[in-house]
């Protein structure tokens, strides 16, 4: 998942290292004389393209807090993060709070570089379906900052222009609103897939509904043997397919075009009328200055209202390495508090990940809300069979199967070999 820089190399050696790592200290710079502490905190938001209101609530810790100061570090997200942080963490110099997802926290966790973090009091306020992504061999090891939307965006002035007044919400409608789109001669919609997240991930948001409205079990049951893709998921294959079937998508030209510059600035530009990414990129769409809505994929039968698709997205870990553990804690607790919490997931447009959490609410995420508020929604397994290589994988046999190179049945067992590796 390109939001959460999921993508983690681990070196083999880490493990046997932690141990005696432990007593290196972490990266903060410790406290002055009048007993100021400054707290090292690293993240892939909060500057560049995604600051996310990030250093206003450093600003407001620090108010709260004058005997503690952030030295905040940005980090641009996925391969170099993590390849900043992996050295780091092995030479127990990495910072005293650090940004991490359900892959990092697992791996980094682990190799005993995260503190556990069971005991602090927001730990038990984690709703329960968003808990397991938080937690690792039954140890809270991060608290989660947001259960994020992935689904789909919708040019409403392009829309408007087919004669179109709202964001279709069942395929067949879906279907007919291209027809029509097309029609009027506007690019109906886009799928950019060059690295193969848009196509695995639309294949998930569409199972969201066709799989988990029938059974919201099925992850348990395919990891306990007793569900599989094969005949499961071959109704969300068929409709990558039927959308390029009936004209709307040419697959190979999308296949080169790279979802996270080229399609954010096209969708920007005005050159589709919807477009598939995550809630991240609300904000920064809606400075195009046209009405812009989030949904979800409208993946269900006729009549039907769909699942949303929700990603356990960043979440904040405590280095076990630091120096300055309570005021690293104290960091973290200040995060969880609605009031505090709330001005990011304004940023993101995303959901709380706390029970009882605020949610904040937008006009452009008004169907995605609803269907969070209605229970309506899954969260991706990225702590099981969704993992960051599963993922990758998963993408690449589905570019396969869009160029017409493997069949039906050889991609949902492609897959299903993907997701059984773990």
């Amino acid at each position: 998942m390109k939001h959460s820089g999921r993508r983690v190399a681990i070196a083999t050696t880490v493990a046997a290292m932690a141990v005696s790592l432990a007593a290196c200290g972490g990266g903060s710079s410790g406290a002055s004389s009048d007993g100021t502490v400054t707290l090292h905190v690293q993240a892939w938001k909060g500057g560049g393209a995604e600051p996310a209101n990030v250093a206003e609530i450093n600003k407001a810790f620090e108010k709260a807090h004058p005997k503690i100061k952030i030295d905040f570090e940005y980090i641009t997200a996925n391969d170099t993060y993590v390849q900043k942080l992996q050295p780091e963490l092995l030479g127990g110099k990495a910072g005293d709070v650090i940004m991490v997802d359900t892959d990092k926290m697992k791996k980094w966790g682990a190799s005993g570089y995260l503190a556990d973090l069971s005991k602090e009091s927001w730990a038990g306020d984690i709703a329960p379906d968003a808990k397991p992504f938080a937690q690792s061999d039954g140890k809270t090891l991060a608290m989660p900052m947001e259960l994020i939307g992935i689904g789909m965006y919708a040019n409403m002035n392009l829309l408007k222009k087919a004669g179109i007044d709202e964001v279709p919400a069942d395929w067949p409608t879906f279907l007919a609103d291209l027809g029509k789109l097309k029609k009027a001669g506007i690019n109906p919609i886009s799928l950019p897939d060059k690295s193969g997240w848009t196509g695995s991930s639309v294949f998930q948001a569409s199972g969201s509904s066709l799989v988990y409205q029938k059974n919201k079990q099925w992850d348990a049951d395919f990891l306990g043997g007793k569900a599989s893709f094969a005949p499961d998921w071959q109704g969300p294959l068929d409709q990558l397919k039927t959308l390029e079937d009936k004209g709307y998508v040419n697959w190979k030209n999308e296949l080169g075009v790279d979802e996270w510059s080229q399609g954010p600035q096209d969708f920007s530009a005005g050159k589709s009328a919807f477009w598939y990414q995550g809630a991240w990129q609300v904000s920064n769409v809606a400075k195009a200055g046209f009405p812009v809505q989030f949904a979800p994929w409208p993946g269900g039968a006729a009549g039907t209202k769909p699942n949303g698709m929700l990603f356990a997205g960043t979440m904040w870990a405590v280095n076990s390495q630091s120096q300055q553990g309570d005021a690293a804690r104290e960091y973290v607790k200040f995060w969880s508090q609605s009031e505090n919490l709330s001005k990011y997931l304004d940023a993101e447009h995303a959901e709380s990940p706390f029970t009882g959490g605020s949610t904040p609410e937008s006009t452009e995420t008004t169907a995605f809300t609803n269907a969070f508020k209605d229970g309506r929604y899954r969260i991706l397994p990225s702590n099981s069979w969704y993992g960051a290589a599963a993922e990758t994988e998963i993408g690449s046999k589905i570019q396969a199967y869009l160029l017409g190179k493997e069949s039906t049945a050889q991609t949902l067992k492609d897959i299903q070999t993907a997701a059984s590796a773990k």
